[in-house]
């Protein structure tokens, strides 16, 4: 029987070098596995920063797009109300000059008169 104590003692040491190994291997296991569930996420998040980056640069060349579009607009607005203006400018002057002139015309005369009477009117 004593022969048969050191075998029991042999072998629940072994099961417990095997039960530790296992242990071992089994963190080894799951840190591997814990390993390449952040390994996904990273690459997962890289890959959602990737997609938000030429998300954003394309809503960048919409709005830059848009912009210049708008921009070009104003631009041609404003040329084609300075050619409207400049144009209402010389209908206004060429009719205040015609009346003027229309005006002149008819004062011209009494004006002629009032100087010719008196120039040639003396007084003493």
């Amino acid at each position: 029987m004593e022969s048969e104590i050191p075998n029991i003692v042999g072998l629940v040491a072994t099961m417990d070098s095997f039960k530790g190994q296992g242990s071992i291997q089994m963190l080894l296991t799951a840190e591997q596995e814990a390993q390449h569930i952040v390994s996904s996420a990273r690459n997962l998040k890289m890959a959602r920063l990737k997609q938000a980056k030429e998300e954003a640069e394309k809503d960048v060349a919409l709005f830059r797009s848009q912009m210049e579009t708008e921009y070009q607009n104003k631009i041609s607005e404003s040329s084609g109300s300075s050619d409207n203006t400049v144009k209402r400018l010389e209908e206004e002057t060429d009719k205040k000059i015609k009346a003027l002139t229309k005006s002149t015309s008819m004062v011209s005369k009494e004006i002629i008169e009032m100087l010719m009477k008196h120039v040639t009117s003396v007084k003493i």
